[in-house]
């Protein structure tokens, strides 16, 4: 009720209570959430929240370091130059949130940090770069340059991550530190480290900006999915063909990444062009010029990629995976 808490009231919280009921880490991360500039609140629900947002952020770093069990950074990381464009992208985001992060410790701005941790973990990582990657790492043969790419920015990531959290959230950033490949085998504690530096070469406002216009537009798509949706028109996106209408100006920017829209959008296939759609199309509010037609895809469904494709049952010795999978399959030690 936004009253002071008070022993003749009896309205006082325990820490001792919070932590038997959630833990130290979410009392502490309860701690760092909190603007002390202004009266301090804590109640059930703001726990129960922060507890939600700390699982959000265990999480994201155990779906990392899952993906890590057979990266040795010393023999397979890639070089900067060598990685696809998301993933420099990914690290143009960490970048910002390691400048972020430790501007914010300078300054004492505990809540600061709590929340690009969390945004970055649900916007930026779930909800984005580890949804697209989870083609790549499972799908690409292990040693390939594209997985090693994911990996290596995986590595990056929840190193910083681990680094930026460990004065909030000590044991979890210990744990993360104590599976972390290739980092911990002298047994260091993650405490005697020190916090991480950006590389400069992570920083591409131009690749950024780019990055900006296909965000938002999967974004658009993910409505005129859903509307599809409604209609029964299709089930999971992976069900549904994409055309994309732009002005002449986006097409431009968008042209070069024609081929992997469909890995980008998470369809089974997508087409750009600058021609008028049907009237059956999504019109964008967000975006001017945009309008994006939805279709049941074309083929079977592969199943190993789960993509749907025309060339699923062509090949006589893979009749139930689609040739991009083929291929990859045909490069593996496997029967």
């Amino acid at each position: 009720d936004g009253r002071k808490m008070s022993k003749s009231v009896g309205n006082v919280i325990a820490p001792k209570k919070v932590i038997d009921k959630y833990g130290a880490e979410i009392l502490r991360l309860w701690v760092a959430a909190s603007d002390y500039k202004d009266d301090i609140r804590i109640s059930e629900n703001i726990l129960k929240q922060l507890s939600d947002a700390y699982r959000r952020i265990r999480n994201t770093s155990r779906f990392m370091l899952g993906n890590l069990y057979d990266f040795d950074p010393e023999k397979d990381s890639v070089a900067y130059d060598e990685m696809l464009e998301v993933d420099q992208y990914a690290l143009h985001r960490l970048y910002g949130i390691i400048e972020k992060t430790r501007s914010a410790y300078d300054n004492y701005e505990f809540h600061v940090i709590y929340h690009a941790l969390y945004n970055f973990c649900t916007l930026d990582l779930s909800a984005f770069y580890l949804d697209i990657l989870k083609d790549r790492l499972y799908i690409f043969p292990p040693a390939s340059v594209a997985r090693r790419s994911a990996q290596t920015v995986m590595h990056a990531i929840l190193d910083a991550m681990g680094r930026l959290m460990s004065p909030i959230l000590p044991f979890t950033a210990e744990e993360i530190w104590k599976y972390m490949p290739g980092w911990n085998e002298e047994g260091e504690s993650i405490h005697l480290q020190n916090l991480p530096v950006a590389e400069t070469v992570w920083k591409n406002e131009a690749l950024a900006q780019n990055w900006k216009l296909l965000l938002d537009i999967r974004g658009e798509v993910t409505k005129a999915l859903e509307e599809a949706r409604t209609r029964k028109l299709i089930g999971h996106p992976l069900d549904a063909a994409v055309t994309l209408s732009v002005d002449p100006e986006s097409y431009k920017t968008l042209k070069p990444y024609a081929a992997d829209l469909r890995f980008i959008l998470i369809v089974s296939q997508a087409d750009l062009t600058q021609d008028s759609l049907g009237e059956h199309a999504f019109q964008s509010e967000e975006i001017e010029g945009l309008s994006i037609e939805v279709a049941p895809s074309q083929g079977k469904k592969c199943e190993r990629c789960w993509t749907h494709s025309p060339s699923v049952g062509s090949n006589e010795d893979f009749l139930t995976i689609c040739d991009r999978c083929v291929g990859i399959v045909e490069t593996l030690d496997i029967t």
